[in-house]
């Protein structure tokens, strides 16, 4: 692992109007990277659907904890989005396109999809009953000015 050159943790409430509170955040953090605007696009998507993740399933849009700690090193972000939810049952069937369980919100399914698409690493971890964390890196390729 490269050295750690700066880190950030935030803590908000799994609201919906803090989705984008998040993803905006997480990008910025990520600005002193100097990522390409391709780059910053996929971080904050794939934050978008993490934190959205947390905040219709782990809580059914009830209020809980959504944490989010990022770590830039010389050329990569890697991002943490954690809930103390209700966990998931079945990770590699939730990480499958299409499969919902809220299929009466015209949830399409593919928030894991997305994030292991647009992120060069996924890792997802759940105890049920207790919550989940997501882990996502991202390579930075230094945008040319």
């Amino acid at each position: 692992m490269e050295n750690l050159k700066n880190e950030m943790k935030l803590e908000f409430l799994s609201r919906s109007a803090n989705e984008a509170f998040a993803r905006i955040a997480v990008a910025s953090f990520c600005s002193q990277l100097d990522p390409t605007i391709e780059e910053i696009a996929d971080i904050k998507t794939s934050v978008s659907e993490a934190v959205t993740n947390a905040i219709i399933h782990a809580y059914d849009n009830t209020d809980g904890i959504i944490k989010i700690h990022s770590k830039l090193f010389e050329n990569e972000i890697e991002i943490e989005v954690v809930d103390l939810g209700k966990g998931i049952e079945n990770v590699e069937e939730a990480k499958a396109p299409l499969y919902t369980t809220k299929s009466n919100l015209e949830r399409s399914g593919m928030g894991f999809t997305i994030m292991e698409n647009f992120m060069d690493g996924l890792k997802v971890e759940s105890v049920v009953g207790l919550g989940t964390k997501i882990t996502m890196k991202k390579k930075i390729s230094k945008s040319q000015n």
